[in-house]
């Protein structure tokens, strides 16, 4: 049997972007980004757009449908838009795909993630500079039922110093 090979995104396509299917029906279907620097955005229809995002981004994308008899979808996603050829995870309304940060699912886990980049914006920080293992460490400690540790600006100062020495 071969050996599991995660799909490459964006082979051959130049400029390589990240793009997002946005549906904003009232009350049935709510597809919205949360944060996140988009490239570029094009409107579709009245309740239709969809934007796109540079390899790197790092954005968040809440997507929320009910029906007639309640709620039948919370979900919050976090993701690093990739490059050509890089690896990604698929993701619904995401072209072609993301590497996740961070994947909830049920209303109160996906409060419980936005409640953590109210608490990021709170300290002047924007979510989407945050240290990529932050997100990753939200994803965990929901995930556990525990509550994650707060993004600080002590840590986001580590963060920047790290990133001039990394790149």
């Amino acid at each position: 049997m071969p050996p599991f090979r995660r799909p490459i995104c964006g082979v051959g396509v130049e400029p390589m972007q990240t793009l997002v299917h946005l549906t904003w029906i009232e009350g049935r279907i709510e597809r919205w980004i949360r944060f996140g620097r988009m490239a570029g955005e094009t409107i579709l229809t009245r309740t239709e757009k969809r934007v796109g995002f540079a390899p790197g981004a790092i954005f968040a994308l809440v997507r929320w449908s009910s029906n007639d008899h309640g709620t039948v979808e919370s979900r919050i996603d976090i993701l690093r838009a990739v490059g050509a050829g890089e690896p990604c995870s698929t993701v619904p309304c995401v072209t072609p795909g993301g590497e996740l940060l961070l994947r909830l699912s049920g209303w109160p886990k996906v409060e419980a993630a936005l409640r953590s980049v109210d608490i990021v914006e709170s300290y002047g920080i924007a979510p989407e500079d945050v240290c990529p293992d932050h997100w990753r460490h939200v994803h965990n400690r929901l995930t556990t039922a525990l509550e994650p540790r707060p993004y600080t600006p002590a840590r986001h100062a580590a963060w920047l110093k790290r990133r001039m020495v990394t790149t």
